[in-house]
């Protein structure tokens, strides 16, 4: 019998009735001096006039967009002149990489300009409004040489199959943080459905659809957030209220943002979203600091999961912008067994090689207190694992930690190889629910038509060193081929 839906469904539609009206309300005042957008490089220039209707004038951009990829680069529009920036330069060409910056989370880029245009808002409204709607689909497909699941692979967790992984909605307005002469505001709602629900599930938000029912396909409001600017603090301060993607790493859960499809063993089990206040603030061009408190890791601030955990980060960027270090404590708490109260500790680093070579590499090291030994008289609350805990133990600390290496060579604007290893060690189980070494190697090829259609085949070779953990633990080496593709709105 199919599962009732129902509510979820019409949950998703309200939120997208609320996404429209945020983006309504402020379109009606156009487009604020100093705060527009500025398409993409090779991106088409939005039509003033819109003489056509709504579907010709969308279907437009996706054409001007494919020829003027497909065009020789003598036939090409000059590039419009860049918009104002302040800081220090971008290290990367975006596309191809997901982007510009060396990343951190829990605030937009400070003193970066929205230079993002998008088909959707190109045809509402000639992307004249600093508010926009956007989104993508994501279907992936995959082989395996596991039968049932390839877990702990993610996010093709399901073997052999094709699969709607994400189609995603985004309501959205930057603050214009270039400038240094007024307050400014921002907000962001996410609308997720798909099989990758599941990685973004957090304690509280809908989340009996996994907890209690493992649907394969859900719904998730992902990141729903108010961004608050402020110019006189340093060389400005951004104040984020709400529920985001934890700060720390190279990866994040919204499939644009990452070099591969797949994601690493160390990104698959770290915490994915909180929920909470951060402040980000830019010091100098070359360092930055970030201090929040969040309810604890992947729950909802009602949930008798909910602790005050902190959060503080440091970011450095050397002067010629080829190096970038990131480090975070997050989550901090007395790190007592609770849902996905995991005590992360994570460093990444950055480095560019030359124009089109760089690599980021981010190490963490997490455990939780007092979990609940496997087979013990104690159990795990639901959606978790127990701890493999000395004999006679009925609860354990497990400790859990993970490095892993990207390398990427950019061929083209837009062409990119990534290729990226990996090693997991969960000391009691507690993550994957093997007490076992990992480690996996992955490589990729992305390759972008014009601005808008991402695609991304790899193959992926992965291993447990200990124990069978593969296939529901009756393989100890699992290998993958596939792809996704990215259709942007």
């Amino acid at each position: 019998m199919r599962p009732k839906n129902n509510f979820y469904y019409w949950r998703y539609i309200c939120l997208l009735v609320v996404c429209i009206g945020f983006f309504w309300c402020d379109s009606l005042h156009g487009q604020q001096a100093g705060g527009g957008s500025a398409p993409l490089p090779d991106a088409p220039k939005a039509d003033s006039k819109q003489t056509k209707g709504f579907f010709a004038r969308w279907w437009d951009y996706y054409r001007q967009d494919w020829a003027a990829a497909s065009a020789a680069p003598a036939a090409s529009a000059p590039a419009a002149p860049a918009p104002a920036r302040r800081g220090l330069p971008s290290p990367l060409d975006s596309p191809p990489f997901p982007n510009s910056d060396w990343s951190y989370g829990g605030s937009p880029v400070i003193g970066e300009p929205d230079t993002n245009s998008y088909p959707l808002m190109t045809a509402i409204n000639g992307a004249k409004s600093r508010s926009k709607l956007y989104g993508w689909v994501e279907p992936t497909v995959n082989y395996s040489t596991s039968s049932s699941r390839n877990a702990p692979v993610a996010n093709d967790v399901y073997s052999n199959r094709f699969e709607m992984a994400q189609l995603v909605l985004y309501a959205e307005r930057l603050p214009d943080s270039v400038q240094r002469d007024h307050v400014d505001w921002g907000y962001h709602l996410t609308a997720l459905y798909g099989s990758d629900y599941r990685y973004t599930t957090a304690k509280g938000y809908w989340s009996n659809q996994w907890l209690k029912d493992q649907h394969q396909y859900g719904f998730d409001p992902t990141l729903e957030y108010f961004d608050l600017y402020i110019p006189q603090v340093a060389q400005g301060m951004n104040v984020r209220v709400g529920r985001f993607i934890s700060v720390p790493g190279i990866e994040a859960q919204l499939a644009p943002n990452n070099y591969i499809f797949s994601h690493s063993l160390l990104y698959s089990i770290d915490p994915f979203t909180d929920t909470g206040v951060i402040a980000t603030v830019k010091l100098t061009d070359q360092w930055l600091v970030q201090l929040g408190i969040t309810a604890g890791h992947d729950v909802a601030v009602w949930t008798p999961d909910a602790k005050p955990s902190g959060t503080l980060c440091v970011d450095y960027t050397t002067k010629s912008v080829n190096d970038n270090i990131y480090a975070c404590a997050n989550g901090i708490n007395n790190g007592k067994y609770a849902y996905n109260n995991l005590q992360q500790y994570d460093a990444t680093w950055y480095h560019k090689f030359s124009k089109t070579v760089h690599m980021a590499t981010e190490s963490w090291y997490m455990y939780e207190r007092d979990v609940p030994a496997v087979g013990g008289d104690i159990v795990p609350e639901t959606g978790t694992n127990g701890a493999y805990c000395l004999p006679g133990e009925q609860r354990c600390t497990a400790p859990e930690w993970a490095v892993v290496n990207y390398v990427q060579k950019e061929l083209s604007p837009h062409d990119f190889l990534s290729f990226r290893s990996d090693y997991l060690d969960d000391k009691k189980g507690q993550r994957t629910g093997f007490a076992t070494r990992y480690s996996e190697n992955t490589l990729m090829w992305g390759h972008w038509f014009g601005t808008t259609v991402q695609l991304r085949p790899e193959v992926r070779f992965d291993r447990a060193w200990d124990h069978k953990a593969y296939d529901n633990g009756r393989r100890q080496s699992q290998l993958t081929v596939a792809s996704d593709l990215i259709f942007h709105f």
